[in-house]
């Protein structure tokens, strides 16, 4: 693959027999390294697509049609034996339950062992201390004790870093993370994020963070586009790669709008209640999504300073078309 060439490059429509089509045209790429986040309402076909992507839609019933192109192969093309290679070592993926991803029967050790003898030839010990040493990157304990345990002696947060390591275990090019947060608290979703976020920065590790979640894909993707009505409707940038680059909403050197678009207004910790915060993303959006367009209207909180009992915001709208 060279410099130039993108790692992921999809043009599909999608659907099942007798069914509406799912996807129309869905047509974007990702560079190496990018973290891409895919958001929109439920039902929009954000999973078909992560199913795609792994050829695994055909599995379920499902037809595609068009090109998925992965480091600089046809993956549409691509023989049974290939797209064994491809899965869980070049392109892995995390789902929305964990719990439902990791068999109730097996050991953890077990689980952990099974996903390293799918594409390594090595003996188990080697890939004991490698596993036990992602555990450990995760926030696990990764002892005797822990490799013991069955998924029901675990949370649903643990339960996801253990998912998350099986599927960094061979060091994939590719994460495909379907709505990896939804089913925790916050605290856990913040930490799952922080995980992503450290894997792409130390591994280099596209991802492809699926999610109708604003917020967690503010914070954690470089590029954002919407899917509605299984359709691509707008790309946005998201979050810069360094994290020194970001400007917030309204900052005339960023990307929140020229100077003079961001009024300033003083809001009680009462008046502040009436306010609901949209993410930054939402400024470099125009209102041609209905998902946008439905956010509840607002300030967009973007900094903060405390001045006593009061709190002075900085706050922009989302971009309405040109009608030029």
């Amino acid at each position: 693959m060279s410099a130039a060439e993108p790692l992921l490059a999809i043009d599909i429509s999608a659907g099942y027999p007798g069914k509406p089509a799912v996807l129309d045209g869905v047509r974007f790429s990702m560079q190496p390294g990018e973290i891409l986040g895919l958001i929109g309402e439920s039902g929009s076909g954000k999973s078909t697509i992560a199913l795609a992507v792994l050829r695994l839609l055909e599995l379920r019933g499902g037809q595609v049609r068009g090109s998925i192109c992965f480091c600089g192969r046809e993956l549409m093309s691509a023989g049974a034996r290939e797209l064994r290679r491809v899965r869980g070592r070049e392109i892995a993926v995390v789902l929305q339950s964990p719990v439902a991803a990791l068999n109730p029967a097996l050991r953890i050790e077990t689980q952990l062992r099974e996903a390293w003898r799918a594409h390594r030839g090595e003996p188990w010990r080697t890939g004991r201390e490698h596993a036990r040493r992602l555990l450990i990157r995760m926030g696990l304990a990764g002892d005797e004790r822990f490799l013991r345990r069955y998924p029901r002696q675990l949370s649903v947060g643990q339960a996801q870093r253990v998912v998350i390591a099986m599927a960094v275990m061979h060091g994939p090019k590719l994460l495909i993370a379907d709505e990896p947060t939804s089913a925790l608290d916050p605290e856990s979703a913040s930490e799952i994020l922080d995980l992503f976020r450290g894997l792409n920065r130390e591994f280099g590790t596209a991802i492809l963070y699926i999610s109708h979640d604003l917020r967690s894909v503010d914070a954690l993707c470089h590029r954002v586009a919407i899917l509605q009505h299984g359709r691509l409707r707008e790309h946005a940038p998201g979050q810069p790669a360094s994290s020194s680059e970001r400007r917030v909403p309204g900052d005339p050197r960023g990307p929140g709008g020229p100077p003079g678009s961001a009024p300033r207004i003083t809001l009680d910790s009462r008046e502040r209640e009436k306010y609901v915060a949209l993410p930054r993303i939402a400024c470099n959006l125009t209102l041609t999504s209905s998902f946008i367009r439905r956010i509840p209207i607002l300030p967009i909180i973007s900094a903060r300073t405390i001045t006593g009992r009061k709190h002075e915001w900085k706050t922009c709208r989302p971009r309405t078309p040109s009608t030029g």
